[in-house]
């Protein structure tokens, strides 16, 4: 018997992509707005905390909902769980070399812009809806 090859989707057609994307923006202007405010210091370290929440999103995404269709049931819910699994070890590690690594550094704005770009998923069902196709 064949076995069939489960239907993948591109990366742009996910219906989380439009989350990405709003994340991408609160980053970018989380980062902006730290910048002006409070200075250089301020600014990097609201974008390397928008980067640590952004970028294991983004590999959770690409793992999780590469995979769509019935016939793809096993492999969407491994895919979830290796998903989950790597974006708290990528979250872990990028913690680990934010501060190890990034001196000066404002740990209040790297945890804002942190908690600022995961908030942006709160609201992902207005978001996904909003921009998916009927």
């Amino acid at each position: 018997m064949e076995r069939r090859m489960p239907k993948r989707l591109p990366f742009h057609r996910l219906p989380v992509f439009p989350v990405l994307v709003a994340q991408l923006i609160v980053l970018l202007l989380a980062a902006a707005v730290g910048w002006q405010w409070r200075g250089n210091v301020a600014g990097y370290s609201a974008l390397i905390g928008g980067l640590i929440a952004w970028l294991p999103n983004l590999y959770f995404a690409h793992k999780a909902f590469r995979f769509s269709g019935a016939r793809a049931a096993r492999e969407i819910v491994r895919s979830f769980y290796a998903g989950e699994a790597g974006k708290l070890i990528l979250t872990f590690v990028l913690f680990a070399l934010a501060f190890a690594g990034v001196k000066p550094m404002e740990a209040p704005m790297l945890f804002g812009a942190y908690l600022l770009t995961l908030m942006v998923s709160w609201f992902s069902p207005l978001l996904i809806t909003k921009f998916s196709r009927p």
